[in-house]
């Protein structure tokens, strides 16, 4: 579908920083640059507002969301809210299956290295740190909260590629597996314990980097 392939290219367009914090995004310019109408630009620029991906200015259209302490601080405070909360529902429901899927998330992680060239992560981490995260809240069950995970996540997420880079002092691995360990161990309040310090150290490096 047209509209999805031009949504895939100007998304992917903003987190690899083609699109600088700040920068307008101009439905006539993009309409031209895409080879497509003013209609299915307006739509994938609506789309890309719901998830966090663009502002919608009064009176002065789209542009990419600025870098800002606060901005990340509510991002961040939004997370550390919903998180903890899917996560213990997820250790009381999830099933035999999902922690097969936990497990295997994991294992993808882990041997993939977070780090192709330069100091920035790379794509292919980024994907299984998400799809990692987003398992481990899967069992949770409700199909709700999980959309509003994808959003905090996308939103988070662009800071991070915009401002992480290589930090020595953080240990990722051990991170994700003491969060995996705790989890199948279904010992929800260190699990828990876990995710929050993992999400504050995160929010604590974007707005040092803001």
């Amino acid at each position: 579908m047209l509209s999805e392939q031009v949504h895939t290219r100007l998304r992917d367009a903003i987190m690899h920083g083609l699109h600088a914090p700040g920068a307008p995004l101009k439905p006539q310019d993009l309409a031209k640059e895409q080879g497509v109408s003013l209609a299915v630009v307006r739509e994938t620029l609506v789309r890309l507002v719901g998830e966090g991906l663009a502002d919608r200015l009064p009176n002065r259209g789209f542009a990419v969301p600025t870098i800002s302490d606060r901005r990340w601080q509510e991002i961040a405070e939004a997370r550390l809210a919903v998180e903890p909360v899917l996560l213990r529902m997820a250790i009381d429901c999830g099933d035999v299956d999902w922690e097969a899927r936990v497990r295997a998330a994991h294992h993808r992680l882990a041997r993939t290295p977070a780090f192709a060239e330069g100091p920035y992560y790379s794509d292919a981490w980024s994907e299984a740190h998400r799809v990692f995260h987003r398992t481990l809240l899967e069992g949770c069950g409700n199909s709700v909260l999980l959309e509003t995970f994808d959003r905090l996540w996308t939103a988070s997420e662009l800071g991070r590629r915009f401002s992480a880079r290589r930090n020595g002092e953080r240990d990722h691995v051990g991170e994700h597996r003491a969060l995996e360990e705790a989890v199948l161990a279904r010992d929800a309040d260190a699990a828990v314990g876990v995710l929050v310090r993992h999400l504050s150290l995160t929010a604590a490096g974007l707005v040092e980097s803001a």
